[in-house]
């Protein structure tokens, strides 16, 4: 009878029944058969708290074993009863289960966009100098040469005059020009591109022989005034000359040896010009282009010949 209220108050104790009157220092030196409460779920997010997990489930009782029963007492007169045997062990109940996290706490507020400071826009710098020039464009082509006048292999033994020096041409204008004013010193700019292959010089003037120059001689036998066959060539070589340079005239000097004193020497020296004319026009030079006279080095002079000078028309 007393194992059952023992029990009986065991259970009214598991159960958690309590009563309005204090507990007194006896009661709270009986051991508690209450697992402890279960451990506070952890700590949401930051952000607000998460709420307190839920307590943990209550330890299970675990009911003391009987006591040993007394020994029977002798026959006849029966024994006291056996002590109440100890309260079975308390086992502490295994911890609740952890509460589930809490929820995570509101997002806080974005804070606002500060309102964007005001700029000034300073002001633009001088232009800089200009970049340096592109590279100098490809000089033009030199003009086609003006014909050549090449003159004839001069006699054995007399060099030609030297030709006059032509005139130097005229210099260009200078073009004009105006400075400005200097920037500030900016970055040099690009090389510019390269100028254009500059246009083909026009072509030079015909050279000029502005004296009469000796060309050929013509040498006559001895009181004759027709040309040697050795000569003929030579008529022939004047006559294509004068076609490849037509600006020429020639002058033909029939001069003789200054010592002669023969009247009869200007008349074959007359024919001996006339000669030479007509074979010239017979090869093609106009006649127009033919001029006779005195036109060489009297120094140079000599008899039996017949002198071939060639000049510019004027």
């Amino acid at each position: 009878m007393k194992k059952l209220m023992s029990i009986a108050a065991v259970a009214l104790l598991a159960a958690g029944c309590s009563t309005a009157q204090p507990i007194s220092v006896a009661d709270e030196q009986r051991p508690s058969f209450v697992g402890p409460a279960g451990p506070v779920g952890p700590a949401g997010p930051v952000g607000a708290r998460g709420p307190v997990g839920e307590k943990g489930a209550p330890g299970a009782i675990m009911s003391g074993p009987a006591g040993v029963e007394g020994p029977a007492g002798p026959a006849g007169i029966r024994g006291q009863t056996g002590a109440t045997g100890a309260p079975g062990a308390v086992a502490v109940g295994p911890g609740g289960v952890v509460g589930p996290a809490g929820p995570a706490g509101a997002q806080g507020m974005r804070g606002d966009t500060g309102a964007q400071g005001s700029s000034t826009v300073g002001p633009a710098g001088p232009a800089g100098p200009s970049g340096p020039a592109g590279a100098q464009g490809i000089a033009g082509d030199k003009g086609a040469q003006g014909a050549t006048l090449v003159g004839p292999a001069g006699p054995a033994g007399r060099s030609g005059p030297a030709g006059v020096q032509g005139t130097a041409g005229e210099t260009g204008a200078q073009g004009s020009t105006t400075a400005g004013n200097t920037g500030a010193a900016g970055r040099s700019g690009p090389a510019g591109a390269q100028g254009s292959v500059g246009a083909i010089g026009a072509q030079g003037s015909v050279g000029a022989v502005d004296r009469w120059t000796s060309f050929r001689e013509f040498v006559f036998e001895f009181n004759r005034a027709d040309i040697q066959a050795s000569d003929t060539g030579k008529v022939s070589e004047i006559a294509a000359y004068m076609k490849q340079n037509p600006s020429l005239r020639i002058g033909i000097d029939g001069s003789m040896d200054p010592r002669g004193t023969d009247p009869r020497n200007q008349d074959l020296s007359d024919r001996r010009i006339s000669a030479v004319r007509d074979a010239l026009i017979q090869a093609g030079v106009p006649s127009s282009k033919i001029q006779s006279g005195a036109y060489g080095d009297a120094k140079l002079a000599r008899d039996r010949r017949v002198e071939v000078l060639i000049s510019s028309s004027k």
